[in-house]
């Protein structure tokens, strides 16, 4: 399941609900994504994400079926914020069930990296300096090119 959402996020909420009731699962992966403080040596007050969210859902049911298929995986929960959102205030949650751990790794490490390159947000970083637009990095696109590299 996919959601985009402008409402804070509680991931520890968001675990516990993903979790309750598996009996046929061995492991769940979640990773959250909290906003930095300092991007480099620029510090940062706030991250401000704009998104279209019924397109912006749609990529990433997209990125979460690739997934699917690519993994031995029972499910998947994928929740984004946009709008802004303060230092220290997660920005993602991502958790996937599976009945043994190694897809479920894998299959949360490809979402995050395919979610950072190819969902479409829009990203600002406000800081005592000004706003600042930015891109995924080199790293970004490195971390998600290894996927077509790796056979499934």
């Amino acid at each position: 399941m996919i959601r985009v959402t402008r409402d804070p996020l509680d991931a520890a909420s968001l675990l516990q609900d993903f979790s309750r009731d598996r009996l046929d699962t061995g492991a769940v992966v979640s990773f959250t994504g909290l906003t930095r403080g300092r991007t480099g040596d620029r510090a940062v007050d706030a991250l401000t994400l704009e998104a279209y969210p019924g397109f912006t859902e749609r990529v990433m049911e997209e990125i979460e079926t690739e997934a699917r298929a690519r993994f031995e995986i029972q499910d998947v929960l994928a929740v984004h914020r946009w709008g802004t959102i303060a230092v220290g205030e997660p920005v993602v949650f991502v958790a996937v069930a599976a009945v043994h751990r190694r897809p479920a790794f894998e299959a949360a490490d490809f979402l995050m990296d395919h979610f950072k390159t190819r969902a479409p947000f829009w990203k600002r970083e406000d800081g005592p300096d000004g706003r600042r637009w930015i891109e995924p990095r080199d790293q970004d696109h490195a971390d998600r090119a290894r996927w077509a590299e790796e056979t499934p």
